[in-house]
């Protein structure tokens, strides 16, 4: 980041001595191939067509001025048609060790975001069974995505949302008291219903229950059923808070649909977008005109039984989101609600908010897999279908990575034999560790009476793997703010594996301890704590622990 400021910068500067502005589609990235130095510039490109100048020559004119610009600069090249690419000097990457040094773990944090209340819901599933491996995943990004932007310097809160009203509660206390009647002699399997939940979890929580409350089976059906509802969801949501804690995974709020069906505030806002004139009734039922906001049709809000649908809820509960004060609310869901992002900004939009104040991460499906063969997820029959039986297989770190792996709405095979591997094959054992193998480094440095006080001469630091290394670390907080600005907290984790793959080719390739010079040796091993810091940092945003010993 402190390249691309400083390239920045420099071009600005270029550019007024030219009489011209910064493009509006200007870019500097990292060239995909190293030979391309160590960042490309269009800002020629983006410039000929104001300045109605061929791009080469104006390139060429910006690159002579920046060879000149700075000590930094150690070379620049015009490519094609008029790109940029600049090589840094060594001594302005080396600069990039005290850095980390003086920011320790807030190294790659920034105040982009300070100011900025944004809330981040994530999980959010129906208290009416235990959290899938899908879950998880959600939950690993949600999560992440909480902590990177905290570390961007947003105000940051998270939230699950209970859907503890409706329909499938009702299913649920019924599916409770149908198995406690079993238990009781009052049934048969026969006559549990087709539609109730037939996991074992609602064997066990009956059972439960029947010791808490021997009186149940006495009572009238409908008081049993609503003791059912609320001791079953009372344990369900008890297992899943304790699932998510076991996960490293903790949300500020806890927020009940049925508070907001209780305080009216459904009700409030159906009133709301008809005075606005975005509800209107149609055969018997309210109709939202989603479609004045670009969704593919309008959407029924209550029904014309006098029903309200799950939208309505939804509505009103972003609309509390925004009362609240979050300037921006980023919701996870499952990719099978790809559908439904439309027609919630459409609401957005209707509250008076711009659709973009809402921000929907999708997170795709999950195989989990066995030595590369598929598993049936089935309910308990040692198939690990359940949050808690993959982190009680994988561990927790093993989990959060491998859910990290890809991007969240792609699809991702989790192999629990792989993540249970302790080799260089698992992603979160080799970025693990890299962080270990630096700490076993520093502790036998210490034994050989080594001075570590960083005090070396980082000029030293010139090889290419050396400086390949340090252009990475330099690179660490954009890649946070892009992970934050994008919501994308897979980008850390590839980062990581990126920085990981390059410590662990220069171990092998280089003497550190052993190096000819005493000098180089100690500049070796500032290098690589500034690589081990910035390893536990990515590591911390993604809510995996960091060892020093493996």
């Amino acid at each position: 980041m402190r390249a691309t400021s400083l390239l920045n910068s420099l071009l600005e500067q270029c550019l007024a001595g030219l009489g011209l502005h910064k493009p509006d589609k200007a870019v500097i990235e990292v060239p995909k191939d190293k030979k391309f130095g160590d960042l490309a510039a269009n800002w020629a490109l983006a410039l000929a067509k104001e300045t109605k100048q061929a791009p080469r020559p104006l390139a060429e004119r910006l690159a002579a001025a920046l060879r000149t610009s700075s000590e930094h600069i150690a070379a620049v090249e015009v490519a094609g048609p008029g790109f940029l690419n600049v090589t840094f000097a060594p001594a302005f990457l080396q600069a990039c060790i005290p850095a980390v040094e003086s920011l320790g773990d807030r190294y790659g944090a920034s105040q982009s975001g300070r100011g900025i209340k944004v809330q981040v819901e994530f999980v959010s599933a129906n208290p009416t069974g235990p959290l899938h491996i899908g879950h998880g995943r959600g939950a690993a990004v949600g999560d992440s995505l909480a902590r990177v932007l905290r570390f961007a310097g947003f105000d940051v809160e998270t939230e699950y949302y209970i859907n503890d009203a409706g329909r499938q509660m009702r299913t649920l206390g019924l599916s409770i008291l149908m198995r406690a009647r079993e238990i009781g002699g009052k049934s048969s399997a026969d006559d549990f219903p087709e539609d109730c939940y037939r996991g074992e979890y609602i064997k066990d929580i009956a059972a439960d229950m029947l010791k808490a409350d021997p009186d149940l089976l006495s009572l009238p059906e409908e008081d049993a059923l609503e003791r059912c509802r609320v001791y079953g969801s009372g344990s369900i949501l008890a297992g899943i808070r304790r699932d998510l804690e076991n996960f490293n995974v903790r949300h500020d709020v806890w927020f009940s649909e049925r508070s907001l069906a209780a305080s009216g505030a459904v009700e409030r806002v159906l009133r709301d977008l008809q005075e606005a004139g975005y509800a209107r009734e149609k055969d018997g039922a309210l109709w939202f005109t989603t479609t004045v906001f670009g969704d593919d049709k309008d959407r029924v809000l209550r029904k014309s039984d006098g029903s309200l649908t799950y939208f309505a809820s939804d509505i009103a509960y972003h609309a509390d989101k925004f009362r609240r004060g979050f300037a921006r609310v980023t919701d996870v869901w499952g990719a099978d609600h790809h559908g439904y992002v439309a027609r919630m900004k459409a609401a957005v939009a209707a509250l008076g908010r711009p659709a973009t104040d809402l921000d929907v991460v999708l997170v795709q499906l999950v195989n989990l897999l066995q030595d590369g063969r598929q598993i049936a997820m089935s309910t308990r029959a040692g198939t690990f279908e359940t949050l808690a039986d993959v982190v009680a297989e994988t561990g927790t770190d093993a989990a959060r990575f491998t859910f990290l792996t890809r991007k969240s709405d792609s699809k991702l095979d989790f192999d629990l034999a792989l993540a249970r591997r302790r080799s260089m094959d698992n992603p979160v054992y080799y970025v693990q560790y890299a962080h270990a193998r630096v700490c076993a480094l520093r502790r036998r440095a210490l034994e050989r009476g080594m001075d570590l006080t960083g005090q070396d001469d980082l000029s030293l630091l010139v090889l290419p793997d050396e400086l390949g290394l340090l252009r990475t670390l330099d690179r660490f907080p954009a890649v946070v703010e892009d992970a934050a600005r994008s919501a994308a907290p897979h980008l850390i984790s590839f980062f990581l594996m990126e920085l990981a793959g390059l410590l662990h080719s220069y171990y092998a390739a280089q003497q550190i301890l052993t190096a000819e010079l005493p000098a180089t040796a100690a500049a070796r091993m500032r290098l690589l704590e500034a690589v081990r810091q910035c390893l536990k940092n990515g590591l911390d945003l993604i809510g995996v622990s960091a060892p020093a010993v493996m």
